[in-house]
């Protein structure tokens, strides 16, 4: 979890600015680009911003002087007001803290890979075709988890279940069978994580 907030509403603004600049150009441009994309005349102002940004751990420079962003920067904001799935209540579009999607999805960064979903073998287990699984990679699993599964040289998605005595691969969805492997079954990882965008 993140700790350090904009220190006021215009650095707020000056940071979101940057996040969506950031996310269509992979990079921190220059002191007069940044003026066009602040809305600022002034370099040294743009320079104080940057200054204060650094401060509450925003961003920082490389050993050259290069701005970069942080993981701080990746942070999103985090409501304090949990949206209910059942009857609606009064909520207020307010947040206390940021939030990095990664410290809630991954634990092992080095151990965790995405994959992307092809099928609909496991909607019964809410995964879609095209979503992307986060997958932690080990070769241990208990029955019931989701795993990527190598059986006979082939990777699928199941569930891990055990049939008189034997593992065996079970998937979310009728129309498909039951994978019981008549070679070898290796584990490449388990899913802990599910990534899906929402198309408006």
């Amino acid at each position: 979890m993140a700790e350090s907030n904009p220190a006021n509403t215009r650095d707020a603004e000056y940071l979101a600015k940057l996040q969506d600049y950031y996310a269509n150009w992979k990079s921190i441009p220059s002191y007069a680009a940044l003026c066009e994309v602040f809305g600022i005349a002034s370099k040294s102002w743009v320079k104080a911003i940057l200054d204060r940004l650094e401060k509450v751990g925003f961003v920082e420079r490389t050993p050259d002087g290069m701005w970069i962003p942080t993981r701080q920067f990746f942070a999103r904001p985090l409501s304090d007001v949990s949206v209910p799935a059942g009857m609606p209540v009064m909520v207020n579009d307010t947040h206390t803290d940021y939030f990095v999607i990664d410290d809630m999805l991954i634990d092992a960064p080095s151990k965790t890979t995405l994959i992307p979903v092809k099928g609909d073998s496991m909607l019964g287990a809410g995964i879609h075709d095209g979503d992307v699984a986060v997958i932690e990679k080990r070769n241990l699993a208990n029955v019931g988890d989701i795993v990527v599964a190598i059986v006979d040289g082939e990777f699928t998605l199941k569930t891990l279940d055990k049939e008189r005595g034997k593992f065996i691969l079970r998937p979310e969805n009728q129309a498909y069978p039951v994978i019981r492997p008549e070679g070898t079954l290796e584990i490449f990882g388990v899913l802990i994580g599910l990534v899906r965008k929402y198309k408006h």
